[in-house]
């Protein structure tokens, strides 16, 4: 029985370290800037900010500037989502819990 209580026991700690890995998560923001558009997302996969380099924002060709935004956007929001799954697999031992969250 010991066994069972022992695998227990390292799944609590297991839950607390990741509980405290979400906390610490939650209040990083990640930057990636792409062709003179920059985007500031956080962790919980919201976006914070979007700037654009003068020289963009006096372009003619707006779905060009659109294009650049949605990819620094999805740029940003992978960042976040390698910088989750890499603090969490330290944590799981590479198991995949991604559907738990």
């Amino acid at each position: 029985m010991s066994n069972l209580n022992k695998m227990m026991q390292q799944a609590q700690k297991m839950q607390k370290d990741i509980e405290k890995a979400q906390n610490d998560l939650a209040s990083m923001e990640i930057t990636f800037s792409n062709n003179g558009v920059t985007v500031v997302a956080r962790c919980d996969n919201s976006i914070k900010s979007v700037s654009l380099d003068e020289e963009l924002v006096n372009s003619q060709d707006k779905e060009m500037l659109e294009d650049l935004i949605l990819v620094a956007m999805n740029g940003a929001l992978n960042k976040i989502r390698d910088k989750t799954e890499s603090k969490l697999s330290g944590i799981t031992g590479g198991l995949d819990l991604s559907s738990l969250m």
